[in-house]
């Protein structure tokens, strides 16, 4: 093929797929037009799960503008709130996914639309938040199920870069944002071969292992000296000459002080427990851990060094010999050796069924109530969110839901869902496709 021949087949192809871009895009946003409503509200008559303080029955929650500001029975309603009888329905504080790649990623065979992954190993100043759909099809998907809140996380190289945590309404990033920066992702290089695959030895398997680790500690050593060096000169700036600014390091400084957590994405049990003993090397870091398969086999050790987890249920087992049931086991095995869990789905389109990971978990050891602690007031601590989120409590953020049944069955049906006060459309790109072909209007002759 000539070289004009090829340019040419280039350029029609990337027309192609920003005009299919262009199309869903379009589609989605002319679908979606009703509008959130925002003011004052009042949820009477409700089964109230606080989470935080026990369930309250036949109980009010008032919601002014942004917030909650009163919880509770016998609770006084002014006359200019727009009341919504929840009769034999159910109040939960929204949920939280707590590690997601949504708003990220559109459509994953179009390149143009994937902002989830980066070139090169080490990348930490790359920022979720600058990068976040407001438009993507599948937010209004997943909040018509109850999420309200999630963390979306970029995922590729070792330092990934920096998680963002979000609200699910809202027209830019900004508006959406409740920490820009929530924690830097790491993933966590592997001592084990990659599968049936991996023709590598075992001797070149664990030499790049202990190659991956070298550079990463030396990259944290780096930022360390770094950080060191920007707080002397800021401190004391007075003759001298302001050191050379370098944008890896600078992102790494909030990171090495320990003022947003590191999050260790790890599976395998040997692969955990060398997480442990390498995160004693920096007692001024915070750190959480990821994933998890193999949590249940070294859950006491995860306890003992006081590490948060955030995991799911959905997923094969690690061993071909597991029991079936070990996935949906294992938060509830993390939890009776005292671990903190959060659930986190790891997807995009299916942040939606976060509930049913809760769910999943609840059935399988961790009993609902912990389940509902995972899926909320638990994210939002490891975050460091919980005077906003996590619970229906006054003052906190109204970020809540109603349902006339369990969120954690498929067969409950969420009526009404608030994010930041705002009273948002039920109204997703599945409803209508539903609705669409329900009705379809069809000829009977």
């Amino acid at each position: 093929m000539k070289y004009t021949e090829i340019i040419m087949t280039y350029l029609k192809s990337t027309l192609s797929a920003c005009l299919l871009v262009l199309f869903f895009g379009m589609s989605a946003e002319a679908q979606i037009t009703e509008k959130a409503e925002f003011g004052k509200f009042a949820i009477t008559n409700a089964t109230i799960y606080t989470v935080t303080n026990g369930v309250i029955e036949n109980g009010t929650v008032l919601i002014k503008n942004e917030n909650i500001i009163e919880v509770g029975t016998n609770v006084n309603i002014p006359s200019e709130y727009e009341q919504i009888d929840a009769s034999g329905k159910h109040v939960y504080p929204g949920f939280f996914d707590a590690g997601t790649q949504l708003g990220l990623q559109e459509i994953g065979a179009v390149a143009v639309t994937n902002d989830q992954a980066e070139l090169g190993d080490f990348n930490p100043h790359v920022r979720a938040f600058t990068a976040i759909n407001p438009s993507s099809v599948n937010i209004p998907v997943t909040r018509v199920n109850g999420v309200t809140h999630v963390t979306s996380m970029p995922v590729s190289g070792r330092l990934a870069g920096k998680a963002t945590l979000i609200d699910l309404y809202g027209y830019s990033p900004d508006s959406m944002a409740v920490k820009p920066n929530a924690g830097i992702h790491l993933n966590w290089p592997t001592s084990k071969k990659g599968g049936w695959w991996d023709d590598r030895t075992d001797e070149e398997v664990e030499k790049e292992y202990k190659k991956d680790l070298k550079e990463l500690n030396e990259f944290i050593s780096r930022a360390q000296f770094y950080d060191k060096m920007m707080t002397d000169f800021e401190n004391n700036p007075n003759n001298k000459q302001q050191p050379d600014m370098d944008k890896k390091m600078q992102a790494m400084r909030e990171v090495v002080k320990g003022e947003i957590p590191v999050i260790v994405s790890v599976d395998a049990k040997s692969d955990i427990l060398d997480v442990i003993d390498w995160i004693e090397n920096y007692p001024d870091m915070q750190f959480v851990l990821a994933g998890v398969r193999d949590g249940w086999r070294v859950a006491d050790e995860i306890a003992e060094a006081g590490l948060p987890c955030l995991v799911s249920t959905l997923y094969t087992p690690e061993r071909d010999y597991d029991n079936y049931q070990r996935p949906y086991q294992n938060p509830g095995k993390l939890h009776a050796a005292g671990v903190k869990v959060a659930i986190a789905t790891g997807e995009v389109e299916n942040v939606r069924n976060a509930p049913y990971h809760a769910g999943f978990a609840a059935s399988y050891g961790l009993g609902k109530k912990e389940a509902l602690k995972a899926i909320t007031i638990n994210a939002a601590e490891i975050f460091g969110v919980s005077d906003k989120l996590g619970s229906i409590e006054e003052g906190k953020q109204a970020n809540l839901f109603i349902a006339d049944g369990d969120p954690f069955e498929p067969m409950n049906h969420i009526t009404d869902v608030f994010i930041r006060g705002n009273k948002i459309p039920m109204v997703s790109r599945h409803i209508q496709l539903y609705q669409q072909y329900l009705d379809r209007g069809a000829k009977t002759n």
